[in-house]
């Protein structure tokens, strides 16, 4: 038998044994890679008429290349790092010229916010003098500085709340999550046109009415997202440093915020075009409303990508984690959240960067769509307003799906080590065939977390909002300028949140691409979690067979 099966059939029983994932290099479903893959017929589930996990038997290997994965470490072995157990093929590293493209632009974000910052610098007496004193009554000032300084300080604190309500009340986390989301959202919009901003409120019963419809269509699926709620949590508590990199992340994200704060009211001070603007003398380049428009523009693309890669850095790093743990809970890896984020920052940089790129263009394009509505519906344009809305939504739904398949071509990407376009398109053909996209569906916490990270927006657009109305600022004494401050502010709070709570799906996404990937090591090595799935959602039992 050892001979037939090159020694892993052998060693099967082995309580340290460790079964190879599929190759880094391809995706088969058929036929089975080494002797993995079990497509013989086999009991119903994998377990017997006692309801005990029956082993399935494994057809003779094919002639196929090894997958570089060392995951049979002997008993009383060392265990392995992380760089063992997930080898690398090449070409190591991918999509290059996306990593390059993007540290050009950090550059670029670099140096226009070190020139606007210098402008503002050198004109702070008529951009200073407290809340609403300064002698600047044409753009942007200290005062909007004060103002995002208080969101930030709100959407860290809720972002913390939100994650430490996830780890001590899992299962009644989804209902507090949609309940205060819809019940913020109306508050807010009531308050909006309570103070005759028609625009806004409007925007908040739009979302809100979103919100009621879709949560009540959640209520069944309910259960068995906080079983995978649950389990990720429970896996982060003894496994790796999951929340000291959530912590870290949110630091750097609230520092970038913040750095994008400042240069964002800088710009409007250095450029804005005024015989009352002392800083268009000061430092580089003239003052002009184009070139207002064309700098806001490129730090807010600058801030998305840069957001984006790092969330999507964070994820790649715990999917590491998850994965490790879901094929080496025996023998679990040394040094896996190094390891993975060793991999994230130099094998896997290009790819992050390009899936982040992706994603930053259409969150992009849906802030210029927000900003236009608002802006229509204060000008009282009714068709405009909904023509906005309506390009809105579409670009909404593309984003829900790109950011759909980033999520589990990420998790790939940590393990394997692709390029980005390749793992997009395996992950999603091994997901469709496995039919874990059943599970996917199932599952809310993508969509709960989503709407955590709303409620997070919306209390930092209601603080500006209310900040704006009892500061009455000079700059903004017409209102222009309450739209633009309102939906940065939500911008500011969503990122952040989404930041926080990475870790969280992170887990859940690995566990569905990994019990994708081999259905058998969910049965075998995590039945507790199996027999849980089956109970709160039967169809588990075929989905993870398809």
């Amino acid at each position: 038998m050892s001979g037939a099966y090159g020694g892993e059939a052998a060693s099967y029983n082995n309580p340290q044994y460790r079964p190879p994932p599929p190759p880094p290099n391809s995706y088969q479903m058929q036929p089975p890679q080494n002797g993995y893959y079990n497509n013989t017929p086999q009991q119903p589930n994998g377990y017997n008429g006692g309801g005990q996990y029956a082993p399935p038997a494994y057809p003779p290997p094919q002639n196929q290349a090894e997958p570089k994965f060392n995951g049979n470490y002997g008993a009383g072995g060392p265990p392995p790092t992380f760089d063992e157990v997930f080898q690398v093929q090449k070409p190591k590293w991918n999509d290059l010229w996306a990593g390059i493209l993007f540290l050009i632009t950090c550059a670029g974000f670099v140096a226009v916010s070190a020139i606007s910052i210098q402008g503002y610098a050198a004109t702070r007496r008529e951009n200073g003098g407290g809340l609403n004193g300064q002698a600047n009554n044409f753009g942007l000032t200290t005062h909007t500085i004060y103002l995002f300084l208080w969101v930030l300080i709100t959407a860290i604190t809720l972002s913390y709340g939100y994650i430490w309500l996830a780890r001590m009340f899992t299962k009644q986390f989804i209902w507090i999550t949609g309940i205060l989301n819809i019940v913020f959202g109306l508050a807010t919009a009531i308050y909006m046109l309570t103070q005759k901003y028609y625009s806004g409120g409007i925007v908040f019963i739009i979302f809100s009415a979103f919100m009621i419809f879709a949560f009540i269509s959640w209520i069944p699926r309910i259960p068995f997202s906080a079983l995978m709620l649950k389990t990720a949590i429970d896996v982060s508590k003894n496994y790796g440093h999951v929340y000291a990199v959530s912590a870290i992340g949110g630091f750097l994200g609230t520092v970038f915020a913040a750095w994008y704060s400042v240069t964002l009211v800088a710009v409007y001070v250095k450029y804005e075009p005024s015989t009352n603007n002392p800083a268009c003398n000061q430092g580089a380049g003239g003052c002009g409303s184009g070139k207002v428009i064309g700098l806001i523009v490129f730090i807010t693309f600058a801030s998305y990508w840069i957001s984006e890669w790092l969330k999507n850095t964070i994820h790649t790093t715990i999917s590491g984690v998850y994965g490790s743990w879901y094929f080496n809970s025996r023998n679990l890896p040394t040094k896996v959240t190094r390891g993975a984020l060793r991999r994230s920052l130099t094998y896997s940089f290009g790819s992050i960067s390009l899936g982040s790129l992706v994603v930053a263009i259409i969150n992009m394009l849906r802030q210029v769509c927000s900003i236009a509505q608002q802006q229509s519906a204060a000008d009282g344009n009714i068709v405009s307003t909904i023509l906005w809305c309506v390009l809105g939504c579409l670009i909404g739904l593309l984003d829900w799906a790109v950011q759909f398949i980033n999520r589990y071509a990420f998790s790939h990407i940590a393990l394997y080590g692709k390029a980005y376009i390749p793992a997009a398109k395996d992950t999603w053909k091994m997901i469709k065939d496995r039919g874990i996209d059943a599970l996917i569906n199932e599952c809310l916490i993508g969509p709960v977390l989503s709407m955590g990270a709303t409620f997070v927006g919306y209390a930092c657009a209601l603080l500006s909002y209310v900040y704006m109305v009892l500061t009455h600022p000079a700059y903004n004494s017409g209102g222009g300028f309450t739209p633009v401050v309102v939906a940065f502010s939500f911008l500011i709070g969503l990122q952040i949140c989404n930041i926080f709570t990475t870790p969280l799906s992170s887990g859940i996404d690995t566990i569905f691409v990994a019990s994708a990937w081999d259905p058998d090591v969910l049965m075998r090595d995590h039945p507790d979690l199996y027999n849980q799935m089956v109970q709160v959602y039967p169809h588990v039992q075929e989905a993870i067979h398809a």
